[in-house]
């Protein structure tokens, strides 16, 4: 029977569920596609996300929930933020009654603007950790060294969940900031598409340096505005996650970034991808949270309006740099 389940089969999902299946757990692994589902039952091979890693014996690929979550304590929810809401709903029904659940989604509910451990106590009222930092599958999957942090208030379940994760090149940090942890996972994706439009206008590395800066600069006040620890922003889940993304080939948000600055739409950008670039919906949040927090977030504002509203990617670069001088350091009344 599994003891871990896995719900949702992107490229992350898949490589933690890989993880903790060559720790010896047995693992489920839940596909919203049937098709797919079947399919990476009999090949062993998730071809869509990561097709060059075969699934360990020990993985139980279902599409069923009653199937994956059954006797199973530990639950990893590795679904786009947007549908973490509908895929939880359904879910919830079979969850065992000790269940806890480990979010590894980034990003902001639209319309509620609540960040996915909010959705999932809302929805399933189970303990809710957060695993969050700086960490392409593709690296993982590659046993590359790799550091994340895990934020969850019950301080021994932490130690409990980190013992389960951490590996001889998965190291993890306990933490108990959970709406500062998921705040830097969420916002940096924002701006690591402002990072992307930049090298894809060709602005240089002065410019992209000043991006993430001015970047930890605004999710810290906003952090820092709703409750979250201005520590928690120097650490592995804010400006650890945030320098990977703005400057990785392998990040989906930043490749939109640099996409949109080389000219194509935005269309035609989605239009060709597989993975969700989490940043494009987080960047509707974000900028409606800056507002609702009267929160000054200037690079938010223009990504947002880049991204919704076809604003040229040139003239908000331009407002950026011509805005009233400011001091460097100062938060939002």
């Amino acid at each position: 029977m599994s003891y871990i389940a896995v719900i949702g089969a992107g490229s992350w999902g898949t490589a933690l569920a890989v993880l903790l299946a060559e720790k010896g757990y047995d693992v489920s692994l839940w596909v919203h596609e049937k098709e797919l589902a079947e399919e990476m039952h009999q090949t062993r091979l998730n071809r869509v996300y990561l097709p060059d890693v075969e699934l360990p014996d020990n993985i139980k690929v279902t599409y069923s929930f009653e199937e994956a979550l059954y006797r199973t304590r530990y639950v990893l929810c590795v679904v786009p933020t947007q549908y973490v809401r509908s895929v939880f709903k359904e879910a919830t029904k079979y969850l065992e009654e000790d269940a806890v659940i480990i979010s590894a989604s980034k990003g902001i509910e639209k319309g509620t603007l609540l960040t996915v451990s909010g959705v999932l106590s809302e929805i399933t009222h189970h303990p809710v950790a957060v695993l969050s930092g700086p960490s392409f599958a593709r690296e993982v999957i590659r046993k590359l060294p790799t550091a994340l942090t895990l934020a969850v208030k019950d301080r021994f379940l932490g130690l409990l969940l980190q013992e389960i994760f951490n590996t001889d090149y998965f190291r993890v940090y306990t933490h108990h900031d959970v709406l500062g942890v998921e705040l830097g996972g969420a916002l940096k994706n924002v701006i690591a598409i402002a990072s992307g439009i930049s090298d894809g206008l060709g602005l240089g590395l002065n410019a992209r340096a000043a991006l993430i800066t001015r970047g930890l600069a605004e999710i810290t006040r906003l952090g820092v505005k709703m409750g979250a620890e201005e520590k928690t922003f120097s650490g592995l889940s804010g400006i650890g996650d945030l320098v990977l993304t703005c400057t990785g080939a392998l990040s989906r948000n930043y490749t939109v970034g640099v996409k949109l600055g080389k000219g194509m739409t935005l269309d035609e950008i989605l239009s060709g991808m597989t993975a969700v670039a989490e940043g494009v919906e987080t960047s509707v949040s974000a900028y409606e949270l800056s507002k609702k927090m009267s929160v000054e977030m200037p690079i938010v504002e223009q990504v947002y309006l880049v991204l919704h509203h076809g604003k040229a990617p040139l003239e908000a670069v331009r407002e950026l740099m011509t805005r009233t001088p400011k001091e460097e350091f100062y938060y939002s009344d």
